[in-house]
């Protein structure tokens, strides 16, 4: 999220930018909770961490794609200021100025697909779900059985929690995800 609040001039209408700017960060912060990497199994990597924050804007957008007429332009800033994130995080990782673009629109590429993967897998009562997330998330890893249902539990909880959130929430900067799958510890009372 390295210089973040730098990147103002991504808005064409500045309306939702200060609740974009919000939403992106709060996305951000969650798809770096240490949970997903320990108990998940997620690679702690530069690729797992780019895979998280895209399954948390999947999350996100998704909900904001409900009520598309008065949403659209906010979701357009998430979307504009998440790639914006990267093309910068690139630049700072020291990938060239002429091989940035191509890398941002495989990136680009590489969300959209998630997207339609991870909204079959959510709509399906089967193990495409899983199939996805071992796929995109996991890509090359092995993960254990238990990692990746945590993941799809994860997943489908939190695509009903902000199913249940009112609009408004998200129009002014506001989203509640909530936890990362965590290791039980055995002391629940």
């Amino acid at each position: 999220m390295a210089g973040i609040l730098k990147l103002f001039d991504v808005f064409r209408d500045g309306r939702h930018e200060e609740s974009a700017r919000r939403l992106y960060a709060a996305l951000v912060r969650q798809a770096r909770q240490p949970g997903f990497y320990t108990v998940c199994g997620v690679p702690d990597t530069v690729d797992g961490r780019f895979d998280m924050i895209l399954l948390h804007a999947f999350l996100l957008l998704r909900r904001l794609k409900r009520e598309h007429a008065r949403s659209r332009d906010l979701g357009q800033a998430v979307f504009d200021l998440m790639f914006a994130d990267m093309d910068e995080n690139l630049r700072e990782m020291g990938v060239g100025d002429l091989a940035v673009g191509k890398r941002i629109k495989g990136m680009a590429q590489a969300f959209y697909g998630r997207i339609a993967a991870y909204e079959a897998g959510l709509a399906a009562a089967d193990e495409s779900l899983d199939l996805a997330l071992r796929r995109n998330l996991y890509r090359k890893a092995a993960p254990a059985d238990a990692a990746v249902a945590l993941v799809v539990d994860y997943l489908r909880r939190e695509a009903a929690a902000l199913d249940a959130e009112p609009l408004d929430s998200f129009l002014t900067g506001q989203v509640r995800f909530g936890p990362a799958p965590a290791v039980d510890t055995g002391d629940a009372k």
